[in-house]
C-alpha cells in the first residue's frame, strides 16, 4: 500500500502500553505522523514516556479515548490512513452503559471500525488479537486438533483448567471481538468499500520494551524463574491447557508484523503471529540450563505433558514477513528486561 510516510497519518490506540509504545516509537522512527490514544491525558508518566520518543515533538499527537466510550476514538482516527487498534481493557469498569468487559470490548471494535469507514481516509485497520482466541481444543473439549492455525477458534462454552473470571472474560472478549471485526471485513469487502481489515492474533509476547516495569505477558513468561505460583498456574498453565502448548513471540517482531501488515499491498483477514510453539516444561528447562543462578524453582515446572500439536500457520511468512527473533532471543531478552526492572 503506497503512501508517503512523511505525510501519512496513522492511529495507535492504547499507545502507552507494552505493544502500543513500541509500535508508536517505531512508527515515529519510520517517519509517520502518529495519533496515539490514552485513557487519560492526565497520566503524566504515560504522556511523558510517549513525548520522550525521538521525533515525538514534530510528529506525535495525543488523544484521550476510553474503550468504554468508544466514540471518543473518532477524532484520533480522522485523517489517518492506517489504524492500529491495540487497546483492550483488562478489567471491567462500572458506571458505563456496558454490563461487562466483553460487551465493552466487542462494541468498541464495532465503533472503531465504523469510524474508519466514515473517515473516508482509512485504508486499513489492523487489530491486535490474542492467541487466547485461537485454541486448537476440539469443540467438546476432548483433546486437541493436530495443528494450530488460523482455522482455530476458542470454544467459548468450555471450562479450561486454571481459569478464573478475568481469564474467561479476556478470552471471550478477544475471541468475540476478532470474529466481529472479520465479519465487518467481509461485509465491507462485499460492498466494495476500500477499507481492509487485518487481525494479528499474537502469541505470548516477551522481550524488553520502553516501559520501566514488566508487562503482564513478560511476567507470565518468567513466572517459573520468579517462582510466582499464581502467575504460573493462572496464566502460563492455563494458556498451555487452552492452547496445547504456548505460542511465543518477541515484542520487536510484534511491532514489525503490525507495520508489515500496514505497508504490504493486499493484506486482509486473520494472521497468527508467533515465532515458536513450546511447552511450559521447555521454557523451564531452558531457564534452568541457561540461568541456574535464578532457577531455584518447583520441579513441577519441568513436568512434560506430551502433546504432539504442530503450529501450522505460515500465512504471515507466505506474505513475505520474516521473524528476526528466535525462542532463545525471546527468553533471554525477557530475563534482561526483568533485571533492568529490578526483578532479577
Amino acid at each position: 500500500m503506497e503512501s508517503s510516510k512523511e505525510s501519512c497519518k496513522v492511529c495507535v490506540t492504547g499507545g502507552a502500553g507494552y505493544i502500543g509504545s513500541s509500535l508508536v516509537h517505531s512508527l515515529l522512527q519510520k517517519g509517520y505522523i502518529v495519533h496515539a490514544t490514552l485513557r487519560t491525558l492526565g497520566d503524566e508518566f504515560k504522556v511523558g514516556l510517549l513525548k520522550s520518543f525521538p521525533n515525538a515533538k514534530e510528529r506525535l499527537f495525543l488523544f484521550e479515548a476510553n474503550i468504554y466510550k468508544p466514540e471518543e476514538f473518532e477524532p484520533a482516527i480522522q485523517g489517518c490512513v492506517f489504524v492500529f487498534h491495540v487497546a483492550t481493557p483488562l478489567q471491567h469498569t462500572t458506571g458505563y452503559k456496558y454490563n461487562n468487559l466483553v460487551d465493552a470490548t466487542v462494541n468498541s471494535v464495532k465503533t472503531i471500525a465504523n469510524a474508519c469507514i466514515r473517515s473516508g481516509t482509512v485504508k486499513r485497520l489492523i487489530y491486535t488479537g490474542s492467541v487466547f482466541a485461537a485454541s486448537p481444543l476440539n469443540e467438546d473439549g476432548n483433546g486437541y486438533k493436530i495443528t494450530m492455525d488460523e482455522s482455530c477458534w476458542t470454544p467459548l462454552q468450555l471450562n479450561v483448567p486454571y481459569s478464573n473470571d478475568f481469564l474467561k472474560d479476556y478470552k471471550d472478549a478477544k475471541t468475540k471481538s476478532e470474529q466481529e471485526l472479520l465479519k465487518i471485513g467481509e461485509d465491507v469487502k462485499a460492498n466494495d468499500h476500500e477499507l481492509e481489515i487485518v487481525t494479528l492474533t499474537c502469541g505470548l509476547v516477551g522481550g524488553a520494551s520502553y516501559l520501566p516495569h514488566l508487562a503482564g505477558s513478560v511476567l507470565t513468561l518468567l513466572s517459573q524463574v520468579l517462582n510466582n505460583a499464581a502467575s504460573y498456574n493462572n496464566a502460563l498453565r492455563h494458556m498451555e491447557e487452552l492452547l496445547g502448548k504456548i505460542p511465543i513471540v518477541h515484542i520487536d517482531d510484534v511491532w514489525r508484523a503490525h507495520i508489515f501488515c500496514a505497508e504490504t499491498p493486499s493484506v486482509q483477514g486473520r494472521f497468527l503471529c508467533a515465532r515458536a510453539y513450546i511447552s511450559s516444561s521447555e521454557i523451564a528447562k531452558y531457564y534452568q540450563e541457561t540461568y541456574p543462578q535464578y532457577c531455584h524453582f518447583n520441579q513441577e515446572y519441568l513436568r512434560e505433558f506430551g502433546r504432539d500439536i504442530k503450529f501450522g500457520s505460515t500465512k504471515l511468512e507466505d506474505k513475505g514477513f520474516a521473524y528476526k527473533y528466535s525462542t532463545k532471543n525471546i527468553l533471554d531478552d525477557s530475563i534482561e528486561f526483568a533485571k533492568r526492572s529490578n526483578h532479577g
